[in-house]
Parts: structure tokens; C-alpha cells; sequence
């Protein structure tokens, strides 16, 4: 049986999912997009006592983009649109998700690293959109989300020079979160891991919710939508009237 192209680990309340072809820097073919989605689907239904999910690739690339390749789908429009809305249920899970970068994080490998809630990558990373090159245009995303985080001039200067930025370009311009020496990356995950595990699950969530609900809406609508949607306080906190560290609670 050939290995698994998308591997899962949980441990302490950390569901990492591993993308799987290190000798193809992890660009991303069918079959793995499809395990990639199975994976994404166990999370929304509960499999396993996921809190937090770590997204990564194995060896010393997070991930090339798309496996040029690959053979072209029979519906190419459907098949992306099936991609699209795959990559858009990662950003709406409940649980954070942080992208772990090292190595290349080009193209397709960017679109997924921008789905995630936090970008953590090593001083060797490097991020790229390369869909120029190859005469094409984003359909994971990329559009929209990497001006939303590094703002429209920035974005359009990586989309349209298509050149790679290190990773402590990508600290600076607000692409990734937190840039670290590569050999302290395992440990900075690990420590930002544990700041968000250390709160309420049901506030992580809600947060979340909020924050990405209210995307683009004026200030008036926001006020209205986080009152009108607030989901309250988690039960289990108020019950025991103390903080979640101080009732030592793990989530």
C-alpha cells in the first residue's frame, strides 16, 4: 500500500496535518487535494478531539503549489470550484489554524498557507506567486486574501513580478505572523500552540467567527452583527468563576 499523501497526527489537543510528497516539494495533485479534503471533512464532523489544526509539509518545503504536471480534470471549472470551497472550510473551522512554513511556499502552496488563521515560517522560507509564469490567474483565493493581509499595492507587486520574498520580508510586510531562525520553528509553533490552547475553545471559536463574518462590513454593521450574533460566554468558565489557566481547564 502506497503511503498516505496527506498524514495526520494528533497530540494534546494539536491536529497537524501533514502534506506528503517531499520529493515534489509537496505540490499538491488530485490525489492528494482529495485526502487533503477527507481530512478537512473528519475535523467538521469531530473525528478525533481536535483544538487546534497545524498545517505543514514534509522534508524541507511547506509546499510548490500545484503539480503542473498533473493531467488536466475533465470538468477543470468544477474541479476548482470544488478546490475553492475546500480551501474556504479550512478558514471556517471552528478550531485556529496555523500554517507552518518552511522551504518553498509558492502559488497554490501560498493560496493554502493564507487560508490558515496565523503564517509562522523560518528565516529560509520563501513565498511566491508564480501563476503569472504560467499564464494563470488564482482560484484558491489568493485574490483576496493576500491583499487583505498585506495590503493592495503589496499584493499586486508579488502577483505581478512574481518574485520570492524571504521569510523575514514576509514578517515585515504582514504576510506572516511570526518569522524565527528555521532551527526555533518547531518551538515557536509549539509556543503559540500553547497560548491559544490555554483559553476557552468556545471563545477561540467565537472569535473567530466574528472576526471573519464582519470581513468587509461597515463599522455600524459589525457592532450590530457582533451583538445580535454573540454566541455568550462558555458555561463551564462561569461555572467555576475563575480564569481558564487558573482552573487549569485544557480548553
Amino acid at each position: 500500500m502506497s503511503e498516505a499523501l496527506v498524514l495526520r497526527d494528533d497530540k494534546d489537543g494539536v491536529c497537524t496535518l501533514t502534506l506528503n510528497r517531499p520529493d515534489k516539494r509537496n505540490a499538491i495533485d488530485r490525489a492528494l487535494f482529495r485526502e487533503f479534503r477527507a481530512h478537512i471533512r473528519d475535523i467538521e464532523e469531530g473525528v478525533g478531539d481536535a483544538r487546534l489544526v497545524l498545517i505543514t509539509g514534509a522534508g524541507e518545503h511547506f509546499c510548490a503549489g500545484h503539480d503542473l504536471k498533473s493531467p488536466p480534470h475533465a470538468d477543470a471549472l468544477g474541479w476548482l470550484r470544488q478546490e475553492m470551497l475546500i480551501v474556504e472550510r479550512l478558514t471556517k473551522l471552528r478550531q485556529p489554524v496555523i500554517a507552518k512554513v518552511r522551504g518553498t511556499c509558492y502559488t497554490g502552496g501560498l493560496e493554502l498557507a493564507l487560508a490558515a488563521d496565523f503564517i509562522v515560517c523560518g528565516t529560509g522560507a520563501r513565498f511566491a506567486d508564480t501563476h503569472g509564469k504560467w499564464g494563470l490567474v488564482p482560484g484558491w483565493g489568493l485574490s483576496q486574501r493576500l491583499p487583505r493581509r498585506v495590503g493592495q499595492a503589496k499584493a499586486l507587486e508579488m502577483m505581478l513580478t512574481c518574485q520570492p520574498y524571504a521569510g523575514e520580508d514576509a514578517a515585515a510586510m504582514g504576510l506572516a505572523n511570526y518569522c524565527v531562525p528555521d532551527e526555533a520553528l518547531d518551538a515557536k509553533v509549539a509556543e503559540l500552540a500553547a497560548l491559544i490552547l490555554g483559553n476557552s475553545r468556545h471563545s477561540n471559536a467565537e472569535n473567530k467567527r466574528l472576526i471573519y463574518d464582519t470581513d468587509g462590513m461597515g463599522i455600524a454593521a459589525g457592532l450590530n452583527h457582533e451583538l445580535m450574533r454573540n454566541a455568550g460566554f462558555d458555561p463551564a468558565v462561569r461555572k467555576k468563576g475563575e480564569p481558564i489557566a487558573a482552573a487549569k481547564r485544557p480548553d
